[in-house]
């Protein structure tokens, strides 16, 4: 039997879990934590995003991804935009017809190949993002304002190395 590793600074909710799962083996609540913390955090960002800077413009977070992947990357085929924002291409699907639908974004068919779809911002949709980023950075930068600048940019690395494992396989 392995040994139970309990983080040190539990929240109620991670309390919760430990008492729960605490009598469990080989249970490394350290990784627990950070994993769930991780998920957490991101849950409640992305809300707050939605709530005090997408809302106003109707758009959803995979929205404003998707216009804000374009407006960095500029015209790219459904797939690879799918990937960039981190969702299917069935969920692309639906929001891409929204976007299209407002008049963000349209979509037209490869130049060589007419199996596949490029999705390209429109003079609209440019100056949607180009007015929405700068709030959704002032919201980023009013989230991490916790930490300091030292702290921000070890967690950035530390997240950047996480994601780096779990997307090579790890």
């Amino acid at each position: 039997m392995g040994t139970v590793r309990r983080d040190s600074n539990p929240t109620e909710r991670e309390q919760a879990v430990t008492n729960r799962v605490g009598s469990l083996h080989d249970i490394d609540f350290a990784s627990m934590s950070v994993v769930q913390n991780v998920y957490r955090v991101a849950n409640a960002v992305r809300a707050r995003m939605e709530r005090d800077v997408l809302g106003e413009s109707d758009l959803s977070w995979t929205s404003f991804t998707a216009l804000f992947v374009l407006w960095v990357w500029g015209p790219m085929e459904t797939r690879h935009l799918a990937e960039e924002c981190g969702v299917t291409k069935g969920t692309l699907t639906g929001v891409l017809a929204t976007l299209e639908s407002r008049g963000h974004v349209v979509r037209t068919p490869h130049e060589t190949d007419g199996r596949l779809v490029v999705v390209r911002l429109t003079p609209g949709g440019r100056t949607l993002i180009k007015r929405l980023f700068p709030q959704f950075n002032a919201q980023e930068t009013q989230v991490v304002e916790v930490l300091s600048p030292a702290e921000q940019a070890t967690l950035a690395r530390l997240l950047r190395k996480v994601l780096t494992h779990v997307e090579s396989g790890g």
